[in-house]
């Protein structure tokens, strides 16, 4: 004679399974508006990203023959800032140190929303520094009419922290939402009866 499982056994397997099909998380479902939002505002935060890349090395890595006697590398930090709050006009301070602020800021605001992972107080004044050191390096290296200093990766580092602080932080977090997941409802287990006396 053949044995065969119990019912009661065989309920409680399929039981079992139930719970478990049950127990896995569902998929993160996108929606599609989102996806396309998500896409243009990626596209829009290239663009910008290639004119900010334009207008960099426009400022920075075109000779300036002309300026050739007055500029001199600076490795002391401070030193650039103490010269520009030194000249008789506070416009032209104003300008020098403003220029490089704002020019740091526009980093600070599409580096995270292109490279969520960048995401970051520390990260993005580190990503800001290095580029902005290249930069320099190659303004004292190659270019005619321009000098390293030291001053103005600060000034555009303070610039990119302003801009991240501002805007870059939480447009990221808007762009790279993460979609919710729907968690399947746990059923409550029914009371169980009272024990009779």
């Amino acid at each position: 004679m053949a044995w065969a499982p119990s019912r009661s056994r065989a309920g409680s397997d399929t039981g079992t399974a139930k719970t478990e099909r049950a127990a896995k998380p569902a998929r993160p479902r996108r929606d599609p508006l989102s996806l396309v939002v998500r896409f243009v505002a990626m596209v829009f935060a290239f663009a910008f990203m290639v004119a900010f890349a334009v207008v960099l090395a426009r400022l920075t890595l075109e000779p300036s023959p002309a300026s050739v006697d007055l500029t001199h590398t600076n490795l002391h930090p401070g030193s650039s800032l103490k010269a520009y709050l030194d000249q008789p006009e506070m416009r032209d301070a104003v300008k020098q140190i403003g220029g490089n602020i704002l020019l740091g800021v526009p980093f600070g605001i599409l580096v995270p929303i292109l490279a969520p992972k960048t995401r970051g107080l520390l990260r993005i004044l580190l990503l800001t520094a290095v580029v902005m050191l290249l930069v320099e390096f190659a303004q004292g290296a190659l270019v005619e009419g321009r000098a390293f200093d030291i001053d103005d990766v600060i000034l555009n580092t303070a610039g990119a922290l302003i801009g991240y602080l501002l805007l870059g932080r939480r447009l990221s977090r808007a762009v790279h939402k993460r979609p919710t997941v729907k968690r399947p409802a746990v059923k409550k287990p029914a009371a169980k009866s009272a024990k009779k006396a």
